[in-house]
């Protein structure tokens, strides 16, 4: 059943990032040296941080859009499949650059979640495109 994993993982992908919300929030008001992280606004670690946080809820939530659409119009679109898995990997992007923060590690993950979040939103589109007939009411 295509779509379901994507509203499942959407929610708790973007249930963790609210909670790293809570973080960041900390980190700028209440942590030992938040003068430096607040001076630290536009650049490096907070900025890449702040990064993290709105794209991994953004593509939470991209998540649990197509996953519903997928669910809805699952007789009607071609490559379910396909769409719904390159949708889950976009989720390496905002994980990619919290392990660029946290970890040192390569950007690689940002860039493989970036073209496949684009990827999916894109050839999803094309496909509603195509689709002859959308009868809303089941």
């Amino acid at each position: 059943m295509e779509g379901k994993k994507n509203i499942a993982t959407g929610f708790l992908i973007m249930g963790l990032f609210m909670a790293y919300g809570f973080l960041l929030i900390y980190l700028r008001d209440f942590a030992p040296g938040k003068e430096e992280w607040i001076n630290s606004y536009g650049a490096g670690k907070h900025f890449e941080s702040r990064l993290a946080h709105v794209h991994g809820n953004l593509f939470a939530f991209l998540n649990i859009l197509i996953g519903y659409l997928l669910l809805q119009f699952k007789d009607k679109l071609q490559h379910a499949k396909i769409i719904s898995w390159l949708a889950l990997a976009g989720l390496l992007m905002p994980i990619g650059i919290l392990s660029e923060v946290y970890f040192g590690l390569p950007p690689a993950l940002v860039l493989i979640g970036a073209i496949a979040m684009t990827v999916s939103v894109v050839w999803l589109g094309m496909a509603f495109f195509k689709m002859k007939n959308i009868n809303l009411n089941k």
